[in-house]
């Protein structure tokens, strides 16, 4: 008779647990949402800081040890990479994002797409068409970017 008992309760104990299962998934499922949210918007504020040439905004979104690998191989750091945003000889209209996808794992997003980019540099007006990928890492419970490369295509 006590074994039955015992059999008993664990057959409870592992259907509540299964119950519990789904609950856990949808609950997982709403957590990256609402980090792929947080992440699209703060890309989205980081353009759009860019574009205006909000130095601020710009470094606030940016880890230390950033690292940028342009359409050329070049290396870009975080310092490289503001002050060539910054600079007076840069203007850069707004643009926006094709194909954007987040994709989450753990604490590291890899955010990516294409975009279409027109400005002018030392009065001259450019066009350039690229695909990006931006690499942000969770530190302190904050997303920063640590690194993006981007590759020229065909205008």
């Amino acid at each position: 008779m006590l074994w039955r008992m015992r059999i008993l309760r664990t057959l409870v104990v592992l259907a509540i647990a299964l119950l519990a299962l789904p609950s856990t998934a949808a609950t997982q499922a709403g957590d990256t949402k609402a980090v792929v949210d947080v992440l699209t918007r703060q890309a989205d504020a980081w353009d759009k800081a860019i574009v205006r040439k909000d130095r601020a905004a710009v470094e606030s979104n940016m880890a230390e040890d950033f690292r940028q690998i342009d359409g050329y191989g070049n290396l870009e750091t975080k310092a490289s990479f503001v002050e060539g945003i910054v600079s007076e000889k840069l203007t850069i209209d707004p643009y926006s994002v094709e194909d954007f996808e987040v994709r989450l794992y753990g604490d590291v997003a890899l955010l990516s797409g294409r975009t279409r980019m027109t400005g002018r540099y030392d009065g001259k007006d450019f066009a350039s068409h690229y695909r990006y990928i931006d690499t942000y890492v969770r530190r302190d419970g904050a997303w920063k970017v640590v690194s993006v490369q981007i590759t020229k295509m065909p205008q």
